[in-house]
């Protein structure tokens, strides 16, 4: 009877985590429901609650550049706020690699790599938005700082989501063509 329980338990995650996956970049943008749903910060910050010792990192890493000077950013073209995003997450996504390489707590490591998903999945969205170009990834009046709290980059990986990124897709809503759940 226990295994049929765990059995079934993989077998929810599995689709949760399939559903994922199947997130097309269009629907990020139309769907706020959809973006709402890949916003794994607060799942991975349970997981991480019940991994004692998790919370101090073998190494630093570098945070993300979260701040918009709103002048600024309504002066930078598209691809370059898409350039900006991506490489947030870029850094980001190598840092938590190089850290999670590191990690010699089982349990950190596993929340490490689900944090290293979740950012992996946004790469993906933001790399495969279509007609944008590359974009200059560079936000030269942002240097990261660096920090060894897994909660202190969780916390900037949300405002990232939630800010930046959220601030670019709202600028591709007119490609919605009649879709009504922005």
């Amino acid at each position: 009877m226990d295994l049929c329980r765990v059995l079934l338990l993989l077998l929810c995650m599995a689709a949760y985590e399939v559903r994922d996956v199947q997130t097309r970049p269009i629907d990020f943008v139309c769907d706020y429901q959809t973006r709402r749903g890949l916003n794994k910060v607060e799942e991975i910050k349970a997981a991480m609650g019940e991994c004692h010792g998790s919370s101090l990192l073998p190494s630093s890493i570098q945070l993300p550049c979260v701040g918009i000077n709103m002048e600024t950013w309504g002066k930078t073209s598209l691809q370059e706020k898409r350039g900006q995003v991506w490489a947030a997450l870029k850094a980001l996504a190598e840092g938590l690699q190089r850290v999670r390489a590191q990690s010699q707590h089982g349990c950190q490591s596993t929340v490490l790599e689900q944090l290293e998903h979740s950012v992996t999945n946004y790469l993906h969205i933001v790399m495969h938005l279509e007609d944008m170009g590359k974009g200059e990834g560079l936000d030269l009046a942002c240097q990261g700082r660096h920090t060894q709290h897994l909660d202190q980059v969780l916390k900037q990986y949300n405002l990232l989501l939630v800010g930046k990124l959220e601030y670019f897709v709202l600028e591709l809503t007119d490609r919605c063509q009649g879709k009504a759940d922005l």
